[in-house]
């Protein structure tokens, strides 16, 4: 499994322009091949921080994710909300048990 943790900040007034641009995308990337999972959440420290956790099958699939479209949708939106670079942090992980 692979999983990326991006975080990102925004201005305060901009923080719904970024979320709502990953709520847009978020169906089409979990639909993509290899997707386990694609979660967002808006920060409860400050209401500048985003979140986005991705889990894949392999980095393989996430490097589809990082050439599609979607990838170039969002990026388009939300680079010009970013009110510095981006952290993403990117491991390589086994799944032991999922408990439901």
């Amino acid at each position: 499994m692979f999983i990326a943790i991006v975080d990102f900040d925004t201005a305060a007034a901009d923080r719904p322009a970024a979320l709502a641009q990953l709520d847009r995308e978020g169906a089409n990337v979990r639909a993509m091949p290899g997707n386990v999972a694609f979660r967002v959440h808006a920060s409860r420290l400050n209401d500048t921080g985003v979140t986005i956790v991705h889990e894949w099958a392999d980095a393989e699939s996430f490097a589809g994710y990082q050439a599609s479209d979607s990838f170039a949708r969002s990026g388009q939106v939300l680079r010009p909300l970013m009110t510095g670079a981006p952290l993403s942090r990117r491991f390589r992980a086994e799944l032991v048990e999922t408990v439901a």
